[in-house]
Protein backbone atom coordinates (compact mmCIF):
# COMPACT_ATOMS: atom_id res chain seq x y z
CA UNK A 1 0.00 0.00 0.00
CA UNK A 2 1.82 3.16 -1.19
CA UNK A 3 2.04 5.97 1.33
CA UNK A 4 2.18 9.57 0.13
CA UNK A 5 2.71 12.70 2.14
CA UNK A 6 -0.11 15.23 2.24
CA UNK A 7 0.85 18.88 1.78
CA UNK A 8 -1.00 22.10 2.37
CA UNK A 9 -1.18 24.91 -0.17
CA UNK A 10 2.07 26.34 1.19
CA UNK A 11 3.90 23.13 0.31
CA UNK A 12 4.33 22.04 3.94
CA UNK A 13 3.79 18.41 4.94
CA UNK A 14 0.72 18.02 7.15
CA UNK A 15 0.38 14.23 7.24
CA UNK A 16 0.28 11.13 5.08
CA UNK A 17 -2.29 9.14 3.14
CA UNK A 18 -2.33 5.41 2.41
CA UNK A 19 -3.38 4.68 -1.15
CA UNK A 20 -5.04 1.46 -2.31
CA UNK A 21 -2.71 -0.96 -4.09
CA UNK A 22 -5.26 -1.97 -6.72
CA UNK A 23 -5.79 1.68 -7.76
CA UNK A 24 -2.49 3.49 -7.23
CA UNK A 25 0.02 0.61 -7.34
CA UNK A 26 -1.55 -1.62 -10.00
CA UNK A 27 0.29 -3.26 -12.89
CA UNK A 28 0.71 -0.74 -15.70
CA UNK A 29 -0.85 -2.12 -18.89
CA UNK A 30 0.73 -0.26 -21.81
CA UNK A 31 -1.52 -1.76 -24.47
CA UNK A 32 -4.69 -0.71 -22.64
CA UNK A 33 -3.30 2.78 -22.03
CA UNK A 34 -2.58 3.13 -25.75
CA UNK A 35 -6.11 2.00 -26.63
CA UNK A 36 -7.64 4.44 -24.12
CA UNK A 37 -5.64 7.41 -25.43
CA UNK A 38 -6.45 6.48 -29.02
CA UNK A 39 -10.16 6.26 -28.16
CA UNK A 40 -10.12 9.62 -26.35
CA UNK A 41 -8.39 11.45 -29.19
CA UNK A 42 -10.66 9.81 -31.76
CA UNK A 43 -13.74 10.88 -29.82
CA UNK A 44 -12.52 14.49 -29.85
CA UNK A 45 -12.50 14.58 -33.66
CA UNK A 46 -15.46 16.24 -35.33
CA UNK A 47 -15.10 14.29 -38.56
CA UNK A 48 -16.66 17.13 -40.59
CA UNK A 49 -13.89 17.46 -43.19
CA UNK A 50 -15.22 17.16 -46.74
CA UNK A 51 -13.98 17.54 -50.32
CA UNK A 52 -15.97 17.79 -53.55
CA UNK A 53 -15.92 14.86 -55.94
CA UNK A 54 -16.23 15.32 -59.71
CA UNK A 55 -20.00 14.94 -59.47
CA UNK A 56 -20.24 17.75 -56.89
CA UNK A 57 -18.05 20.39 -58.57
CA UNK A 58 -20.10 22.87 -60.59
CA UNK A 59 -19.62 22.99 -64.36
CA UNK A 60 -17.95 20.47 -66.61
CA UNK A 61 -21.11 19.40 -68.38
CA UNK A 62 -19.72 19.89 -71.87
CA UNK A 63 -17.18 17.46 -73.34
CA UNK A 64 -13.91 19.47 -73.80
CA UNK A 65 -13.25 18.16 -77.33
CA UNK A 66 -14.44 15.39 -79.60
CA UNK A 67 -13.55 11.83 -78.74
CA UNK A 68 -11.32 11.00 -81.69
CA UNK A 69 -9.16 12.74 -84.23
CA UNK A 70 -7.55 15.52 -82.20
CA UNK A 71 -4.40 13.62 -81.20
CA UNK A 72 -5.06 14.42 -77.56
CA UNK A 73 -6.14 12.08 -74.80
CA UNK A 74 -9.88 11.54 -74.62
CA UNK A 75 -11.63 13.65 -72.01
CA UNK A 76 -15.24 13.58 -70.86
CA UNK A 77 -15.34 16.52 -68.44
CA UNK A 78 -13.21 19.44 -67.26
CA UNK A 79 -14.17 18.54 -63.68
CA UNK A 80 -12.32 15.21 -63.63
CA UNK A 81 -9.59 14.98 -60.92
CA UNK A 82 -6.66 15.53 -63.34
CA UNK A 83 -8.03 18.94 -64.37
CA UNK A 84 -7.44 22.24 -62.59
CA UNK A 85 -10.61 23.11 -60.70
CA UNK A 86 -11.67 19.48 -61.00
CA UNK A 87 -13.04 17.28 -58.25
CA UNK A 88 -10.91 15.44 -55.67
CA UNK A 89 -10.36 11.72 -56.07
CA UNK A 90 -10.65 9.64 -52.87
CA UNK A 91 -10.74 12.76 -50.68
CA UNK A 92 -12.04 12.87 -47.10
CA UNK A 93 -15.75 12.83 -46.44
CA UNK A 94 -17.68 13.35 -43.17
CA UNK A 95 -17.35 10.32 -40.91
CA UNK A 96 -17.61 9.35 -37.25
CA UNK A 97 -14.36 8.58 -35.41
CA UNK A 98 -16.01 7.63 -32.12
CA UNK A 99 -15.26 4.20 -30.67
CA UNK A 100 -16.43 2.39 -27.55
CA UNK A 101 -14.45 0.72 -24.79
CA UNK A 102 -15.52 -1.94 -22.32
CA UNK A 103 -16.10 -0.62 -18.75
CA UNK A 104 -13.63 -3.09 -17.24
CA UNK A 105 -10.96 -2.13 -19.77
CA UNK A 106 -11.60 1.56 -19.00
CA UNK A 107 -11.05 0.85 -15.31
CA UNK A 108 -7.77 -0.96 -16.05
CA UNK A 109 -6.63 2.01 -18.15
CA UNK A 110 -7.48 4.46 -15.36
CA UNK A 111 -5.70 2.48 -12.62
CA UNK A 112 -2.69 2.03 -14.93
CA UNK A 113 -2.53 5.79 -15.56
CA UNK A 114 -2.87 6.65 -11.85
CA UNK A 115 -0.28 4.04 -10.88
CA UNK A 116 2.19 5.39 -13.45
CA UNK A 117 1.97 8.88 -11.90
CA UNK A 118 2.53 7.49 -8.41
CA UNK A 119 5.46 5.39 -9.64
CA UNK A 120 7.05 8.38 -11.39
CA UNK A 121 6.71 10.57 -8.28
CA UNK A 122 4.44 13.06 -10.06
CA UNK A 123 1.45 12.40 -7.78
CA UNK A 124 0.95 15.26 -5.27
CA UNK A 125 -1.76 15.19 -2.58
CA UNK A 126 -2.98 18.47 -1.07
CA UNK A 127 -5.16 18.50 2.04
CA UNK A 128 -7.44 21.29 0.74
CA UNK A 129 -7.42 23.44 -2.38
CA UNK A 130 -9.50 26.49 -1.63
CA UNK A 131 -9.62 30.26 -1.96
CA UNK A 132 -11.91 32.94 -0.55
CA UNK A 133 -11.85 34.97 -3.78
CA UNK A 134 -10.92 34.73 -7.43
CA UNK A 135 -7.14 35.11 -7.16
CA UNK A 136 -4.74 33.71 -9.73
CA UNK A 137 -1.76 34.77 -7.61
CA UNK A 138 -2.86 32.41 -4.80
CA UNK A 139 -2.83 29.41 -7.13
CA UNK A 140 0.47 30.42 -8.74
CA UNK A 141 2.03 30.51 -5.25
CA UNK A 142 0.59 27.08 -4.48
CA UNK A 143 2.02 25.56 -7.68
CA UNK A 144 5.39 27.12 -6.93
CA UNK A 145 5.37 25.83 -3.33
CA UNK A 146 4.49 22.31 -4.54
CA UNK A 147 7.25 22.51 -7.20
CA UNK A 148 4.77 21.68 -9.94
CA UNK A 149 6.17 21.14 -13.42
CA UNK A 150 5.14 22.69 -16.74
CA UNK A 151 1.88 20.81 -17.42
CA UNK A 152 -0.36 20.40 -14.39
CA UNK A 153 -3.63 18.55 -13.85
CA UNK A 154 -5.49 19.62 -10.70
CA UNK A 155 -8.30 17.33 -9.52
CA UNK A 156 -11.01 18.54 -7.13
CA UNK A 157 -13.58 16.45 -5.27
CA UNK A 158 -16.41 18.81 -6.17
CA UNK A 159 -17.05 21.92 -8.23
CA UNK A 160 -15.56 25.13 -6.83
CA UNK A 161 -16.00 28.09 -9.16
CA UNK A 162 -13.52 30.32 -7.31
CA UNK A 163 -10.76 27.71 -7.40
CA UNK A 164 -11.45 26.79 -11.02
CA UNK A 165 -11.64 30.45 -12.01
CA UNK A 166 -8.36 31.22 -10.23
CA UNK A 167 -6.58 28.50 -12.22
CA UNK A 168 -8.15 29.53 -15.53
CA UNK A 169 -5.51 32.09 -16.55
CA UNK A 170 -2.47 29.96 -15.71
CA UNK A 171 -0.87 28.44 -18.86
CA UNK A 172 -0.47 24.67 -18.85
CA UNK A 173 -2.89 24.09 -15.95
CA UNK A 174 -6.09 22.11 -16.35
CA UNK A 175 -8.67 21.60 -13.59
CA UNK A 176 -10.93 18.53 -13.50
CA UNK A 177 -13.35 16.86 -11.12
CA UNK A 178 -13.14 13.23 -10.03
CA UNK A 179 -15.97 12.33 -12.43
CA UNK A 180 -14.39 14.11 -15.42
CA UNK A 181 -10.76 12.95 -15.31
CA UNK A 182 -9.58 10.81 -18.19
CA UNK A 183 -6.54 8.71 -19.04
CA UNK A 184 -5.22 11.12 -21.68
CA UNK A 185 -5.13 14.13 -19.33
CA UNK A 186 -3.45 12.09 -16.59
CA UNK A 187 -0.71 10.82 -18.90
CA UNK A 188 -0.32 14.20 -20.62
CA UNK A 189 0.41 16.15 -17.41
CA UNK A 190 3.83 16.49 -15.78
CA UNK A 191 2.40 17.02 -12.29
CA UNK A 192 -0.81 15.42 -11.02
CA UNK A 193 -2.12 17.48 -8.08
CA UNK A 194 -5.14 16.02 -6.32
CA UNK A 195 -7.08 17.20 -3.29
CA UNK A 196 -7.16 14.64 -0.47
CA UNK A 197 -10.95 14.32 -0.69
CA UNK A 198 -10.67 13.75 -4.43
CA UNK A 199 -8.05 11.03 -3.95
CA UNK A 200 -10.37 9.25 -1.51
CA UNK A 201 -13.27 9.54 -3.94
CA UNK A 202 -11.17 8.13 -6.82
CA UNK A 203 -10.23 5.23 -4.57
CA UNK A 204 -13.88 4.55 -3.78
CA UNK A 205 -14.80 4.40 -7.46
CA UNK A 206 -11.96 2.21 -8.75
CA UNK A 207 -10.99 0.11 -5.72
Amino acid sequence: MPERKVCNMAGESVGTINLADNVFAADINGAVLHAAVKQYLGNQRQGTQSTLTRTEVSGGGKKPWRQKGTGRARQGSTRAPQWTHGGVALGPKPRLYKTKMNKKVKAIAMTSALSSKVADGDFIVVDKIETAEYKTKTMVKMLSALEAKKKVLVVLAEKDEKVQGSFANIPGVKVALTNTINVYDILNCDSFIVAKAAAEKIEEVYA
